[in-house]
């Protein structure tokens, strides 16, 4: 078997398996996806409160 023969068998393979895959609706998908960006906003306004939290007493203990 050549190696473009083994491509075009590894491409039809590959389709088949698509076509098995169960995909989520697009609802779905912005829902996931809102909350993923839900979750990362919230986690980035804690790290960033946290952040200048620390700074600030840092600057108050340490840079007297």
């Amino acid at each position: 078997m050549t190696i473009s023969q083994k491509i075009n068998v590894f491409f039809k393979e590959v389709w088949v398996e698509m076509k098995r895959v169960s995909w989520l609706s697009n609802k779905d998908v912005w829902k996931y996806t809102g909350i993923v960006l839900a979750v990362v906003i919230v986690s980035a306004a804690f790290l960033g409160g946290l952040d200048y939290l620390f700074t600030e007493v840092i600057k108050m203990f340490v840079l007297k």
